[in-house]
């Protein structure tokens, strides 16, 4: 605080900035971008659609080095239109709660670091996103929780966009 006579008071107050941040991938998704979490990205491979195997019940597994890992196509998850290069897309391999799955996208964009804000607090918890971020062209990307889309994998929680018939 400071004074000047005849002039007035002057307050000055500091608030703490708290931000999380923390380095993501971005990747496209049609013409959606979302923000994988670089701690949770074992590798990115180029699909070859001879190794994507159906299997009844289970859906889509990959074979990546002789071990098959689960498919998930985020296209099918989030309720967006597929793209027309879906089979010769990129796929990003992810690892949470000690298993691997592979999340199908377009394109790789980059690397970069991202200020996390929360969906839980300013709208409501959405499963499969752990909240999003303003990118640097004033974009919003949606950042995916690993963890999240693993439990959506196994079935533990209803896919995203089924009850209202469009994604978060």
């Amino acid at each position: 605080m400071s004074q000047s006579p005849g002039v007035g008071s002057k307050f000055t107050i500091r608030l703490p900035l708290t931000l999380a941040i923390m380095d993501g991938q971005t990747v496209s998704l049609g013409y959606e971008k979302f923000i994988i979490p670089l701690l949770s990205i074992v590798e990115s491979v180029e699909i070859v659609s001879s190794d994507i195997k159906k299997v009844s019940g289970k859906g889509e597994l990959y074979l990546l080095r002789e071990e098959y890992i689960p498919v998930i196509r985020l296209s099918e998850v989030f309720n967006l239109p597929a793209s027309a290069a879906a089979e010769k897309g990129l796929m990003v391999v992810v690892e949470a709660e000690g298993q691997q799955m592979g999340l199908c996208v377009d394109d790789l964009l980059g690397q970069q670091q991202v200020v996390i804000k929360s969906l839980e607090t300013n709208y409501r918890k959405v499963p499969g996103f752990s909240g999003a971020t303003i990118l640097g062209d004033g974009s919003v990307a949606l950042i995916l929780d690993v963890s999240g889309l693993m439990r959506l994998y196994r079935g533990q929680q209803s896919v995203i966009g089924q009850s209202d018939g469009r994604a978060a």
